[in-house]
């Protein structure tokens, strides 16, 4: 029996088998201990024959007064021919378990089993943690989905995912190793992420050899997931371009990351040590005609028709530049251009007054579309 269980345990949770066979142990002396407290007692399984012994400890001594602590010497030779006054000898115990106590066995069993589980997950994924790895969509929830990483069932929240992602059982994903537990909670040991900064960065370095190879360097990104993101870079060889190296021709390496993103817009931006140009540049798309920079605070003049494309859809353009930048970015104060102007006295000159005067002082004159009385 026990031989079976062992078989069906090292199939199923792909365990070593001497391992489980210690921890069904544990478990029996666990319903034992439970029935006689107080006692020293130990378990010896053979797989083979898959009999269970229970021994306990007692002391040898030339008169017994407790019959669970010790044994006499007359007894004791009888086990062991080279047992003397004073010896711990392990004797068969005879004492039964009920059910409370096998209740308990099973639990203490299913706790170890799932101790060793989320020791061997823990030392296979923990030096994966941070890096990008590849899944399949297991189990669709309204707090995240189930993906299958490795024959590992993993994690990932709502609230780590990109607005709009969609659960479709056994669809691919990729997705950023955000944490690795030592212990599952809620049944999760490892948790995913989509909706981080790193995952970008992650997803450039995968699909750029240069960055990968650090002749191009990511030196910041921020993101909104699902709207937009900015990465600025800049390039440790003077013969490459870091912007056009990211984009490729005809935008063949950002492609395989906006599509990955779900159509996520990516300003790619080049690394300058120039405040007022870093601040122009993070804003695009829009145009920026004068910057003015003052403890902290970049004051900006754009056109009316490049307000709109400066703040971004609910000021997420502005606010994704601000941190970029570390800046506090505000728009201009606009002059309004409806205003007229006061005339001046010198405006008031005879001719034009004189003008005024004849065109009020001339009749209405009726409509064309209107026929006269």
């Amino acid at each position: 029996m026990l031989s079976a269980v062992l078989d069906e345990l090292v199939e199923k949770r792909d365990l070593d088998r001497a391992v489980l066979k210690g921890i069904i142990e544990a478990g029996i002396v666990a319903a034992y201990e439970k029935k006689y407290p107080g006692v020293a007692l130990k378990i010896e399984c053979d797989a083979a024959t898959g009999e269970i012994s229970v021994f306990i400890q007692k002391t040898v001594v030339s008169s017994v007064k407790d019959d669970e602590a010790e044994i006499s010497l007359k007894k004791a030779r009888n086990l062991s021919k080279k047992a003397k006054l004073g010896d711990e000898l392990w004797v068969p115990f005879d004492g039964f378990v009920g059910r409370i106590e096998i209740l308990r066995a099973r639990q203490v069993i299913a706790n170890m089993i799932r101790k060793v589980e989320a020791d061997a997950v823990f030392n296979e994924f923990k030096e994966k943690e941070g890096d990008v790895v590849h899944g399949t969509i297991h189990k669709c929830g309204r707090s995240g989905m189930v993906v299958k990483v490795e024959d590992t069932l993993a994690f990932l929240p709502q609230q780590f995912s990109i607005p709009g992602d969609k659960c479709v059982v056994g669809f691919a994903v990729r997705a950023l190793l955000k944490e690795v537990l030592s212990e599952p909670r809620n049944d999760n040991q490892l948790i995913l992420d989509r909706a981080s900064d790193l995952f970008l960065r992650r997803l450039f370095e995968l699909e750029i050899p240069e960055i990968f190879e650090r002749l191009v360097e990511i030196r910041n990104v921020v993101r909104t997931a699902g709207y937009k993101s900015k990465v600025v870079v800049v390039s440790n060889d003077k013969n490459i371009d870091a912007v056009g190296t990211c984009i490729g021709i005809g935008g063949g390496r950002i492609k395989p990351i906006l599509k990955e993103l779900g159509g996520e817009k990516i300003d790619v931006i080049a690394w300058t040590d120039s405040q007022e140009k870093f601040v122009r540049d993070a804003l695009k798309p829009a145009q920026v005609n004068r910057v003015e920079i003052a403890n902290g605070v970049a004051t900006i003049w754009v056109d009316d028709d490049q307000r709109s494309l400066a703040i971004g859809k609910m000021g997420q353009n502005i606010s994704l530049a601000s941190r970029l930048t570390g800046l506090d970015i505000r728009l201009a104060e606009q002059a309004p251009t409806s205003v007229v102007s006061p005339l001046s006295e010198e405006s008031l000159e005879a001719p034009f007054v004189e003008e005024v005067i004849e065109e009020v002082e001339q009749p209405e004159q009726p409509s064309s579309d209107v026929e006269p009385e």
